[in-house]
């Protein structure tokens, strides 16, 4: 009977002992079966139409490479002509904005059936031959397909259909879809801890006896017996719950890069091997116990490590599953206030919809109708509802928290706030940091030392005692512990990213919290940065009988329906008056006029309200509130410093650092905002060409440099300093060139960043140097033989424990 042998839960290659074999799945083909496609000058049998269409797309695309580089079969082939109804949708959905020669779009993808490194290049060389495809990346840690493609040649239809035609189910990435495969692939791990804690507690009860056993109480048969019993209850997690080892060690030897999953599996691989020999001799020792409980608690640490990266990975999450699909479009406002249900991907700039408690905003806008308060913790980090009124902007994303309200999109859904947020978090991940790579890169060479070191102990305890050369080197490959250098470091990566994110900074770039923690020039922009980036209203000075409280409750009220910066900086500040005003009545570029309890009224410009002009700094406007000919108050308006900045700009001198302001405005308005939060630096009337400059002569002397603006012209500057943060209310294209986005719009979030990037490193410096010492003690102990294999099992276990719970002291920063 044909028989299907198993690879860690995967066909393998090497293994099928039957001729009659599917060439692309490995499954049996029926006797009779005519399905074939012609391999490297040979007709290989196929097991049904579904892989006979799969591989011969793959050799007609001239990618028959991918049969002679896999190491596993691919899955079964079976219905691959066939596109879902949903990408249609999709297509529709993208097609919104109707697409133009050379115009680039770009899309994330979850893919289905990766099996090897040749899985990759099989994807990638596929789709670069679609017309259109500009670039396609395979993450085979995450499973996902970036794409960019020229959306008058390309569709993601056509993208599915390619993967479909060579065996890849795909579907545009989705982060609920994504989320149930996270958790498939967590119950699997569970599955797996499962099996090994049952086996280990199983095999104890047999292995318990032998050990407790004085000389003679235990006849032969009867410990043969036992040792026949623990077999049995170990071979399952040798074959199920130890697959990530042997698929880990595998892979890295592929890869010639030895990882930490080689000498567990050689463990696990060394010590069953020996023990079924003896058990089959019926002399010498026997590891089951051993075995089995290496495998639960190297499992267990790495199940609670999984874990807690995916807490903290979750705020991501969370950010990207924020954004409805739907929006409530009311397509005859004011006339009529029926609303239709559409997808928010087809709504239009200029679009009425209609926003109800408890919902999301589908996209940017401006409220047109109604009071509510609004929950911005998933996009600023704040904690607390913010008051909305007519007028006011909402972010995509947004929670209406109060009452419903009426909104006119500013800006498609999939250029909201959000969705701008969403592709941010896309960006973020997808590398390591320098620490990361180090750590990998000593983790292999530590790993390749540690098999020569127990190569050379095993061939000198048989020198000195064979009967215990065996036991002493498996102790030596359970012992080590190269999880602190690649595990723990992302772990402690990690922590620090949700913590961050919760205090509504958003790394992009895997290098910040490093580079942050180096940087040696701080260099602020000031408007918007160092600066509200809006005037606010500075001084009231009253020139006649009334009080500067009743000027500006007058003032307020007669600005009450006007939209210009300084009109809503006096209503702002003046907003509790409650007085109303009648007769309104404005000139552009003079003022409004109105009457407020039987007074009419004039504020405006020095002429218009009759006052003479005072002479004032260059960044600083003058309101003139005057009635019956009579100059009644002055209010000067300027962009004022945010609240923050001083403190900011502190911590960083108190750290050595050395902090500039590069600006564009005027020199000594630049000064004076220097002179105000002591920054002995300050550039004024700088071109984005020479902040460019500016920063490159900073580097090339030497310096590391951080930047932070929020402006368009910004962008190039931010993107050639070594890391750089963008305000999470500045311009698109600036948060775009960032590394780092300050969601929050504080300054203060910057300050949490570099304290963040500090913990974070000093935490990672801990974990290696207690692997360090772990590893200096531990292997040569084991090495002399003072350890034996179980103990090391729990010693390696325990190693691992720590570092994990020591990263995860940096979630304890609390959300503002």
């Amino acid at each position: 009977m044909a028989r299907r042998a198993v690879h860690h839960g995967r066909r393998a290659l090497s293994a099928q002992p039957f001729a009659a074999a599917c060439f692309h799945c490995g499954l049996p083909v029926a006797l009779g079966s005519s399905w074939s496609v012609r391999i490297d000058g040979a007709p290989r049998p196929m097991c049904c139409p579904g892989c006979e269409a799969v591989a011969q797309g793959i050799v007609e695309a001239g990618l028959a490479d991918y049969y002679r580089t896999r190491s596993v079969f691919a899955d079964r082939a079976e219905g691959v002509d066939l596109v879902p109804p949903e990408l249609a949708l999709y297509d529709s959905a993208t097609a919104a904005t109707a697409a133009t020669a050379g115009e680039a779009r770009e899309g994330v993808f979850s893919l289905d059936g990766i099996r090897c490194a040749a899985c990759v290049w099989l994807i990638e060389r596929r789709l670069a031959r679609l017309p259109g495809v500009r670039e396609a990346q395979v993450n085979v840690a995450t499973e996902r397909l970036h794409m960019t493609w020229d959306a008058a040649l390309c569709k993601p239809s056509d993208i599915v259909q390619a993967l479909r035609g060579i065996g890849y189910t795909a579907y545009p990435y989705q982060a609920a879809q994504h989320g149930a495969q996270l958790e498939r692939h967590r119950k699997k791990q569970f599955r797996q801890l499962f099996v090994a804690g049952l086996s280990m507690m199983q095999v104890m009860m047999y292995a318990l006896p032998a050990y407790i056993a004085d000389e003679g109480t235990m006849d032969a048969p009867m410990a043969a017996l036992m040792q026949w019993a623990s077999l049995l209850l170990t071979i399952p997690a040798v074959l199920y719950s130890a697959q990530p080892f042997f698929r880990g060690a595998w892979a890295s030897l592929r890869a010639r890069m030895p990882g930490m999953d080689l000498p567990v599996a050689i463990g696990i691989g060394a010590a069953f091997g020996a023990s079924v020999l003896a058990t089959l001799r019926g002399s010498g020792e026997v590891y089951y116990d051993s075995v089995t409980m290496f495998i639960f608690l190297l499992l267990a640490s790495r199940y609670l490590e999984q874990m807690a990266r995916r807490k903290a990975a979750r705020a991501l999450e969370d950010l990207q599953r924020a954004l409805p699909a739907s929006a409530q479009r009311l397509s005859k406002w004011p006339g009529s206030r029926q609303a239709t249900m559409v997808a928010a991907a087809s709504l239009a700039e200029g679009d009425v919809i209609l926003v109800e408690p408890g919902s999301a905003v589908a996209a940017d806008g401006i409220i047109l109708e109604g009071y509510t308060d609004v929950d911005l913790a998933l996009l600023t980090g704040e904690s607390r509802a913010q008051a909305r009124v007519p007028g006011d902007e909402l972010p995509g994303g947004a929670i209406n928290t109060t009452q419903a309200i009426v909104l006119r999109v500013t800006r498609v859904a999939s250029d909201s706030t959000l969705a701008r947020l969403v592709k941010l978090v896309e960006k973020a991940g997808q590398g390591k940091p320098r620490i990361a790579q180090w750590a990998d890169q000593v983790a292999a060479w530590f790993v390749v030392g540690l098999l020569l070191l127990t190569v050379a102990v095993f061939i000198g305890w048989q020198l000195v005692d064979p009967a215990r050369a065996w036991q002493v080197a498996i102790a030596v490959l359970v012992v080590s512990c190269p999880c602190a250098l690649s595990l723990a470091t992302p772990t402690a990566l990690a922590a620090a990213t949700d913590a961050l994110v919760r205090r509504g900074v958003l790394v992009v770039q895997p290098h910040v919290l490093e580079t942050l923690q180096r940087a040696t020039h701080i260099v602020f922009d000031k408007t918007g940065t160092l600066t509200e980036g809006r005037p606010v209203l500075r001084h009231v000075e009253p020139l006649a009988g009334l009080t500067a409280a009743r000027c500006l409750q007058v003032a307020a009220a007669l600005e009450a329906g006007s939209a210009h910066p300084l009109a809503l900086a006096i209503r702002t500040a003046g907003a509790d008056g409650g007085l109303r005003a009648d007769q309104l009545h404005s000139e552009a570029g003079q003022g409004v006029e109105g009457v407020v309890d039987g007074v009419r009224y004039h504020l405006g410009r020095d002429g218009y309200a009759g006052a003479a002009p005072v002479a004032v700094w260059p960044d600083v406007s003058n309101v003139y509130l005057g009635a019956n000919g009579i100059v009644l108050a002055r209010f000067e308006l300027a962009d004022a410093l945010r609240a923050d900045a001083p403190e900011v700009v502190r911590r960083f001198r108190a750290r050595g650092q050395t902090v500039i302001l590069l600006s564009g405005d005027d020199q000594a308005v630049v000064s004076r905002t220097g002179a105000a939060l002591g920054i002995d630096t300050a550039i004024g009337q700088q071109l984005p060409e020479q902040k460019l400059a500016y920063v490159q002569q900073l580097q090339a002397a030497g310096a590391v440099v951080a930047m932070v603006g929020d402006g368009i012209n910004d962008a190039a500057v931010l993107r050639a300093a070594d890391v750089s943060f963008a305000m999470g209310g500045g311009a698109a294209l600036a948060q775009l060139s960032a590394d780092c986005v300050l969601l929050s719009n504080r300054l203060a979030a910057l300050d949490d960043a570099a304290t963040g990037a500090a913990r974070a490193l000093r935490i990672i410096r801990q974990n290696l140097a207690w692997a360090s010492v772990y590893n200096c003690v531990a292997i040569p102990a084991a090495a002399f033989g003072l350890i034996n294999p179980w103990l090391s099992a729990a010693g390696m276990s325990l190693s691992s424990a720590v570092v994990v719970i020591n990263a995860l002291r940096l979630r304890r920063m609390k959300a503002a």
